[in-house]
């Protein structure tokens, strides 16, 4: 998988940036994503998650994560209109699955809060947002079990325990 890293705060380091990269990879093979799928993540500070925030999920504050899941529109690959593309073919076309916007001062509260490294923090978030941008969530207790029980394996598995 590929994938396209930003520092906007210039204020994250290389091993963050390189792990960030590592991780995302393992995390793909691990939940079997195809390797030529292709996301963004941006490290940004509360300032630009709160606008962020606001404009995405109509929420007035900064948040640690964000995570955007792209979905392609078939309109875009200019199809008949009588044509039913199914979804593993559309997702065969359009390699992007989403991006993530991650904040570098909640990452660094939460790391103090939590009593862990910042690797770690760095590194939840990292897989939290990927796995919502891959489809998973947290609504409902069933579902939030499944989620953060993947989260814990795919971190676990990768090395990077509390």
């Amino acid at each position: 998988m590929h994938v396209e890293l930003v520092d906007e705060t210039g204020k994250v380091t290389a091993p963050i940036i390189e792990q960030t990269k590592k991780l995302l990879a393992f995390a793909a093979d691990y939940i079997k994503l195809p390797e030529s799928k292709e996301m963004a993540v941006s490290f940004i500070d509360n300032k630009r998650s709160h606008e962020l925030n606001l404009e995405y999920r109509d929420t007035d504050r900064p948040t640690d994560v964000i995570s955007l899941e792209y979905k392609p529109d078939e309109e875009e690959f200019f199809f008949d209109e009588e044509m039913e593309i199914p979804d593993e073919l559309m997702a065969e076309m359009d390699p992007f699955i989403g991006e993530l916007y991650i904040s570098i001062d909640k990452a660094s509260e939460q790391a103090e809060d939590y009593g862990h490294s910042l690797e770690r923090e760095y590194g939840w978030l990292c897989v939290h947002g990927f796995l919502h941008i891959n489809g998973y969530d947290h609504y409902t207790e069933e579902e939030e079990k499944e989620m953060f029980s993947l989260q814990e394996e795919i971190l676990t598995a990768y090395g990077l325990t509390r």
